[in-house]
């Protein structure tokens, strides 16, 4: 028996000690990300300042796209371009793999107070689109329950209303951009003030279904309607 026992505390002592580096490890990432956590809040779940978007549980494909375009200048926010210039694609990949991995709750949202009439325009747009102008519906991408998809599509719930209308306009005006093909500067280019404003203030007034874990989608049922970037990078 006892070199059974022996074999067992080894393996015991093995495995706490793997337990220990993981935990390291993971405070050492933690102390990291310090810098993104200023803004983007307690490990990413945004703050209430109404503008900087949660990054916990996002598409780590999603958040790395974001990261280079920071750093590439696609996207631009002074404070983001200098934070990443020097970073290079290997720890960018760190960091969204990181922010990626976090399991972390959502808050209730903020009621909207905008009039029921905008709502319904905005609720309209996200499900269903605007055939008549090629608009597709939000969750034709975004994934049926609006929490994104793998590899490269960010959920769309838990975000600021603020975020969500400066995003959309930012698409519509080219102050953001992706890599071709540029499937939300396509859209965007569709999409009128009042369209902005609708879908936003719709989007964050919807809490995270209940009965549905806040994680992105594997895949959409009948495939992207518009040719984008997002995921034909990940192929």
């Amino acid at each position: 028996m006892r070199p059974r026992l022996a074999r067992g505390v080894v393996l015991a002592l093995a495995l706490l000690a793997g337990t220990a580096t993981s935990a390291q490890a993971a405070d050492e990432m933690q102390r990291r990300m310090a810098a993104c956590t200023t803004c983007h809040g307690r490990e990413g779940l945004a703050t209430n300042s109404g503008y900087f978007p949660r990054l916990a549980g996002k598409p780590a494909g999603y958040l790395y796209d974001q990261l280079r375009s920071f750093r590439d200048g696609r996207r631009q926010q002074a404070d983001m371009n200098h934070l990443l210039a020097q970073l290079s694609d290997a720890y960018l990949r760190e960091m969204a793999e990181y922010f990626a991995g976090l399991d972390l709750p959502y808050p209730a949202p903020t009621p909207s107070d905008l009039p029921a009439a905008e709502l319904a325009r905005g609720r309209a747009l996200v499900l269903e689109g605007d055939a008549a102008r090629d608009i597709p519906a939000c969750v034709r991408c975004h994934g049926p329950a609006l929490t994104g998809v793998q590899p490269g599509i960010p959920g769309l719930l838990g975000l600021p209303r603020l975020y969500i209308a400066s995003q959309l306009g930012a698409w519509v005006t080219g102050d953001r951009r992706a890599l071709a093909p540029d499937c939300m500067a396509e859209v965007g280019r569709r999409l009128k003030s009042e369209d902005i404003r609708a879908v936003a203030g719709w989007l964050a007034a919807q809490p995270v279904p209940a009965d549905y874990k806040a994680v992105p989608a594997s895949g959409l049922p009948a495939g992207l309607p518009v040719a984008c970037s997002a995921m034909e990078a990940h192929r």
